[in-house]
């Protein structure tokens, strides 16, 4: 078991994120660990697919450690990630009757993680929370960092807080039954983390990335290992920044893991949340991100290759043939990273030097104009994964 401690700039908060295989059989123990002997009731949320897989490991585990277990399933899907399942949830709570001492856990993917994090951060004016992450997305970026949150359907994640975890408890082998449109989800997320940390990380991952497509199994250490670096490259991240300073702008801001957020949000929103998985929807906006940065003379045409090769070994991605580029940029517009007004971009100076630009540098013609070459240029992500 590799173990990643995160830590606020403000020494306010730590935990440890525990990544390794056969975890889930020890989640009482871990959990007992971090929330002491006085917490006695557990409130767990999942949805009914990821609690059928693991929910009975997890609860004789809980029990085993002396919890009270009560459980909540949710739908799956992120239309679902709504105020009215917050409703609901914490009308569970209620019912649970969760003391100040006891805490919730999520068991499932970043839906499950925001809505029952922002639950807790928010019940009894804030409840210990434990993270069970179960797709390789939430255990290398939603489950890290502390953001909790719900959707409007202006768009999304914009009513939330942050609320650090208590424990992050990710157990590798739940990636073993994920359909395979999760793991290119993950994957695209784990690329982007990459593009903005530094060579090292993104080649280690695109290395791993080879040896998937080349039909070879890479042994589960490997993978642990890669799982864990993701973890400490946030973590580091969120150590520096944690509540996203909307007057920072330098390369240690948490802004830029929203590297290719811009126009992944916008289109999941003019989809209403239905045609792409958050990953998928993230591997077109680091491409048309990276566009822009090659357009505004930022980045050379070699980075845009790199990166484009990086995401095409992510899988195959959802087709975008009849999405229009104008409603996308039109979305654009209400994105929640905004600062005066406008947009703020992550683009990229370089593999490992992200920049954030104020959207006013980007005119309405130019974006539309990279959107349209990436759009155009997807059969060659569809090359790469023949």
């Amino acid at each position: 078991m590799s173990r990643v401690r995160v830590c606020t700039h403000t020494k306010t908060h730590r935990y440890d994120i525990h990544v390794g295989t056969g975890l889930l059989s020890q989640t009482g123990k871990l959990v007992r660990r971090s929330l002491g002997n006085e917490a006695q009731r557990i409130g767990l949320i999942s949805n009914r697919k990821v609690f059928s897989l693991y929910g009975p490991t997890v609860v004789e585990s809980l029990t085993r450690s002396g919890f009270a277990v009560n459980r909540s399933l949710m739908e799956d899907g992120e239309q679902h990630k709504s105020l009215k399942t917050l409703e609901n949830t914490l009308l569970f709570l209620a019912a649970a009757k969760l003391e100040r001492t006891d805490a919730v856990i999520s068991l499932g993917g970043g839906v499950v993680g925001d809505l029952a994090g922002f639950a807790s951060a928010t019940y009894l004016r804030g409840l210990c929370f434990i993270q069970i992450p179960t797709t390789l997305l939430a255990q290398v970026d939603a489950s890290v960092g502390g953001k909790t949150g719900v959707n409007l359907p202006a768009g999304k994640n914009l009513v939330g807080n942050f609320h650090q975890p208590s424990a992050v408890i990710a157990d590798i082998q739940t990636l073993t039954t994920l359909p395979s449109r999760e793991l290119v989800a993950g994957w695209c997320e784990c690329v982007k983390q990459g593009a903005v940390s530094g060579k090292k990380l993104l080649r280690d991952t695109t290395e791993f990335l080879t040896t998937l497509q080349a039909g070879n199994l890479a042994p589960s250490s490997q993978l642990e290992k890669l799982i864990a670096s993701h973890c400490s490259f946030k973590a580091s991240v969120v150590a520096q920044d944690e509540r996203e300073d909307p007057l920072r702008d330098d390369r240690h801001s948490r802004k830029i893991l929203n590297f290719g957020h811009t126009i992944a949000h916008a289109l999941e929103t003019i989809t209403n949340y239905r045609r792409f998985r958050h990953g998928e929807a993230v591997g077109y906006g680091m491409l048309v991100a990276a566009r822009l940065s090659k357009n505004l003379g930022l980045a050379t045409e070699r980075e845009l290759e790199s990166l484009t090769t990086a995401v095409g070994l992510c899988g195959r991605l959802p087709s975008v043939k009849k999405l229009d580029a104008s409603d996308i940029v039109a979305a654009v517009r209400q994105d929640k990273k905004r600062k005066q007004g406008n947009v703020q971009w992550v683009l990229l100076e370089g593999i490992g030097h992200p920049r954030i630009v104020d959207g006013s540098e980007i005119s309405h013609e130019l974006l539309l104009a990279s959107v349209r070459e990436v759009f155009r240029g997807s059969n060659q992500l569809l090359r790469i994964n023949k």
